[in-house]
């Protein structure tokens, strides 16, 4: 099993006919993703062509879902229209919406959030690198090649350090491995990847990475103290970040004490999560879990 993507699902990307969609629709189909179709209004009844197949384009969501029985979209369109493509792909129907584009308006954000949480429907990102359950399928633009198929979880919200990670604990592999991103505001969040991979029987341990700013991680220890029975590591990136600086991410600032990477971790700490000041480290950590539990 895999959490929220698996070899199953039935993938269309929302902007495949652009430079951005055809190139990682390639790599997508690549790693073994069912790609049913692409989204984009004005070119419905064309095609793309890849390396090994011939991908349709419908003019709209709904038409892509009627065709297709798509369950699945990657969004790779403009700042300024994906609030619309989202609201299009819940409108028909689709439960799972991975949100790549950087740069989204807060605003819209937050609206089209509300209407997928109206719908029932589960929104990764924005600004994040999406999904991939190695071995099974890739919805985004994390590389399928760092890292196999395994028994380790992963979610964080970076997508350098997200790659970092699946590197580092290659030799393990991965069940899934979710960049949920670092806009003021997401979809899915580390709590939701983290109640989804400890009812995963085929996810042994979980790694989670945060960053400065926010609560979000000292929700997660909460969260994990009281529902993850799972071996759980962390690593907070910023440890170094002065005070008041925005740091890369638009949610990664620190406000006086708030938001620190010191006081993460003191928080995930006290939930039993062991916490490196590396990512090498961290998954050092990971490393003895894993050893030691195989020992037992």
């Amino acid at each position: 099993m895999a959490i929220f993507l698996t070899e199953k699902s039935r993938v269309v990307v929302q902007g495949m006919t652009g430079a951005e969609g055809q190139k990682h629709t390639s790599r997508m189909l690549a790693a073994g993703t069912d790609i049913v179709g692409g989204v984009t209004p004005g070119k419905g009844g064309q095609s793309v062509d890849f390396a090994k197949r011939s991908i349709p384009v419908y003019g709209s969501c709904a038409d892509a879902v009627a065709a297709t029985g798509a369950d699945v979209s990657v969004v790779f369109v403009p700042p300024k229209f994906t609030k619309g493509a989202v609201i299009e792909a819940v409108d028909a129907g689709i439960p799972l919406v991975v949100v790549i584009t950087e740069g989204v308006p807060v605003h819209d954000t937050a609206a089209f959030f509300a209407h997928a949480e109206a719908a029932g429907v589960r929104v990764i990102g924005p600004n994040c690198p999406g999904i991939i359950s190695p071995g099974q399928a890739n919805a985004g633009i994390i590389p399928a090649d760092i890292a196999g198929p395994g028994r380790i979880g992963l979610v964080s919200k970076s997508g350098t350090l997200t790659y970092q990670m699946m590197y580092e604990l290659r030799d393990f592999g991965f069940s899934t491995a979710i960049g949920i991103g670092g806009d003021p505001i997401i979809g899915t969040t580390h709590i939701d990847a983290l109640r989804a991979f400890q009812d995963d029987p085929d996810t042994d341990a979980i790694v989670m990475i945060g960053e400065i700013g926010g609560d979000a991680e000292e929700r997660a220890a909460a969260f994990i103290a009281e529902h993850v029975t799972k071996p759980v590591v962390g690593y907070v990136a910023g440890f170094t970040a002065p005070e008041g600086k925005t740091m890369g991410h638009a949610g990664a600032i620190v406000s006086g004490s708030s938001g620190t990477a010191a006081a993460k971790q003191q928080a995930l700490e006290a939930a039993g999560v062991k916490v490196g000041k590396t990512p090498t480290e961290t998954a050092e950590l990971l490393r003895a879990v894993l050893h030691a539990e195989v020992a037992v």
